[in-house]
C-alpha cells in the first residue's frame, strides 16, 4: 500500500481476520470487522472466541456479527471534489453502511486445481475443488499423490510439510508412515496471541463421558502497576476417567511458543496430574498451568441434567 488505511474494514473473522485486524488497530486504523457468524474464530474454544471479541472491543475494533459485506463502490471523484478519491463506501447485508480507505477480504480460501487438469487425469476432486486423498496422502488414481492446502485438510504450512515428508518417506524411502491430525497445534497472531492444541471444550465433551474443564483468567504480574496489559485466559480439558489432557488453550502473551511446547506433553498423554508434578517458574503466564489443582467445572454426559452448553455461556 502507498498510503496508510485511516479506516479499515475487514470482512471474515478467521486467522486472517483477526490478525490484520489487530496489527492494523495498534498501527493507529480505525478497524471494522464485519463477519457472518455470531462470534470470531469459528471452530476455536468458545472461551477463546469470547476472550478475543472482548478484547478487541475494548481497544476499539468494531465488529458486526451475523453480518457479512453485500456491495463495495467508489464514489464518483469528479463529484464532489478530490476529499472522494480512494474512498470506499461499503454496504452489508443487515444495511450497514461503512466508509473506508482499504477494505480488506478476509473469507477463506478454496483450493486453487481448475488448471492441474485433474479431469483429464482422473484424479477425483470434491465440490470445492479439493483433492480427494486416502490417509496416505494418495488420490483414486494410484501413482498420483496430493498434499498441502489442495487436499484442504488442515490448511497449515507446518502440516503441508509433515504430509510431504510422510509422501517421500513412505513412496520412496521405504519408511511408511502417515500423519497424525488428531493433536494439531496451532496459533493465532492476535495480540495477544492464541494458542491452541487438542480438542474444545464441546468436542470433547460430546465425546467422552466426563470432562473437567480447568480454567483461570489473569492479569500478568508485570501490569501490576501500569495496567495496560491484556488479561489473559489459558484453559486445559482433561479426561475424568483417565486424568488425560484432551486440549489446551491459550490466550496471552507468548501463546504460540507455548503451545508448541505443550503439544508434546498432549501427544505423550501427559495427564493432569503430570501438569501438577512440576515446578513452577515464577514469574510467567506458564506457571499458571502447573498451578491449576481442582477443575473448575466438571461435566458428565450420564449426569441427564448436565446440558451439553459451553462454560463461557454458564
Amino acid at each position: 500500500m502507498k498510503t496508510f488505511p485511516r479506516k479499515l474494514v475487514i470482512g471474515g473473522a478467521g486467522y486472517i481476520a483477526m490478525e490484520f485486524a489487530g496489527l492494523f488497530a495498534a498501527l493507529g486504523s480505525d478497524v471494522t470487522v464485519v463477519c457472518r457468524g455470531s462470534n470470531v474464530l469459528r471452530g476455536f474454544d468458545e472461551d477463546v472466541r469470547q476472550a478475543v471479541a472482548a478484547s478487541y472491543t475494548n481497544r476499539g475494533i468494531k465488529l458486526m456479527l451475523c453480518d457479512s459485506i453485500r456491495r463495495l463502490e467508489r464514489p464518483d471523484v469528479h463529484v464532489g471534489g478530490g476529499d472522494h478519491a480512494g474512498r470506499i463506501d461499503v454496504t452489508t447485508e443487515q444495511g450497514g453502511r461503512l466508509v473506508a480507505d482499504q477494505v480488506l477480504l478476509a473469507f477463506g480460501r478454496s483450493p486453487n486445481t481448475t488448471s492441474l487438469g485433474l479431469d483429464r487425469a482422473g484424479v477425483k476432486t470434491g465440490t470445492d475443488g479439493s483433492i480427494v486423498v486416502d490417509a496416505s496422502s494418495r488420490t483414486n488414481v494410484p501413482n498420483i499423490y496430493a498434499v498441502g492446502d489442495v487436499s484442504n485438510r488442515f490448511n497449515l504450512t507446518p502440516v503441508a510439510i509433515r504430509e510431504g515428508h510422510a509422501f517421500a518417506d513412505s513412496v520412496f524411502g521405504e519408511k511408511a508412515w502417515q500423519v497424525d491430525y488428531s493433536n494439531v497445534p496451532t496459533a493465532v497472531f492476535s495480540n495477544p496471541e492464541i494458542g491452541t492444541v487438542g480438542l474444545t471444550e464441546l468436542e470433547a465433551r460430546a465425546k467422552y463421558h466426563a470432562v473437567d474443564v480447568y480454567k483461570v483468567r489473569f492479569r500478568p504480574l508485570k501490569a501490576a502497576v501500569t495496567g495496560d496489559c491484556e488479561a489473559s485466559l489459558l484453559k486445559v480439558i482433561v479426561d475424568f476417567e483417565t486424568d488425560r489432557i484432551l486440549g489446551i488453550h491459550i490466550f496471552a502473551e507468548e501463546a504460540s511458543d507455548m503451545i508448541q511446547v505443550l503439544a508434546i506433553a498432549v501427544c505423550s498423554g501427559a495427564t493432569m496430574k503430570d501438569f501438577m508434578s512440576v515446578m513452577a517458574v515464577h514469574p510467567t503466564v506458564g506457571e499458571e498451568i502447573v498451578a491449576m489443582q481442582t477443575p473448575t467445572v466438571r461435566y458428565d454426559r450420564r449426569d441427564a441434567s448436565t446440558p451439553l452448553v459451553p462454560s463461557a455461556v454458564l
